[in-house]
């Protein structure tokens, strides 16, 4: 998934389905106590701009973010990176331009690139792709108290290889726990401690590395998720007030009607 490996057509249908080995196992999945996660959750910027780092620095080798516009990354609600440094950061992408077809330096206006050469999934939308968590009995429940899992599905993916590997078919897979069946195409040393430095000092195991991107492909696949919440947040006061005000309408308007005494 993070470093450039050849995915056959058979490997890149288990990587992309997450359903063609499902008969061997059960996913396990990690439920991670994230920023963002209930109504008034919000992302952590510090944590998005680390994991930006890891994406460009390992998971961009592979992966494409073709939904994503750079530019987002100096909105708020997200990574919050200054304009001029987004301004920067775009020039190190390579586009190809629409209308000559040539390659150029992008520019914050640009998305991020596809990466289709690689023949492994576009991220853009993954984590909100993925389900974590499921049940029990189709009742939801667990999806209530803990979401949909997304985020914890790729950060239990990024930890859960055992280091053990078979052969199908001429494909190599590799076993992880987190994923469905348990024998997944990715290398198992895709993602590894110390894989880069992050600037703030913090450590960079590897459990710190997949929650920071895990958390960024979050963001990648709703940046809106801020605007959303305060939006929810703001019609749920005014339907509140909208009907504490009707109740006290309608309450005026019957006072002198329940007040009297029907004639026998």
């Amino acid at each position: 998934m993070f470093r450039k490996i050849a995915i056959s057509a058979v490997s890149a249908l288990t990587l992309m389905s997450g359903s063609a080995w499902a008969a061997e196992g059960t996913a396990q999945i990690t439920n991670v106590d994230f920023s963002f996660q209930g109504p008034f959750g919000k992302f952590d910027e510090h944590q998005l701009q680390r994991g930006l780092q890891v994406y460009t620095e390992v998971c961009s080798a592979c992966h494409g973010l073709k939904f994503l516009r750079i530019g987002a990354l100096a909105e708020p609600g997200g990574p919050n990176l200054p304009e001029e440094q987004v301004k920067a950061y775009a020039k190190t992408i390579t586009v190809t331009d629409a209308v000559t077809g040539e390659d150029r330096p992008a520019t914050p206006a640009d998305h991020f690139p596809a990466n289709l050469a690689a023949g492994a999934p576009d991220l853009s939308v993954m984590a909100k792709a993925r389900k974590g968590f499921s049940g029990p009995y189709g009742l939801g429940t667990n999806q209530l108290f803990k979401g949909m899992g997304g985020p914890e599905y790729i950060y239990s993916m990024l930890t859960g290889f055992t280091g053990e590997t078979k052969e199908i078919a001429g494909v190599t897979l590799y076993e992880n726990h987190a994923f469905p069946g348990g024998w997944m195409a990715m290398m198992n040393e895709s993602l590894v401690a110390d894989q880069v430095t992050y600037a703030d000092g913090t450590e960079a195991s590897l459990e710190n590395e997949a929650e920071d991107v895990s958390a960024f492909l979050m963001w990648a696949a709703e940046p809106k998720m801020m605007t959303r919440k305060e939006s929810g947040l703001k019609g749920v006061l005014l339907m509140g007030l909208l009907s504490v005000l009707l109740y006290l309408t309608n309450k005026r308007l019957w006072s002198k009607v329940k007040g009297k005494k029907l004639a026998h």
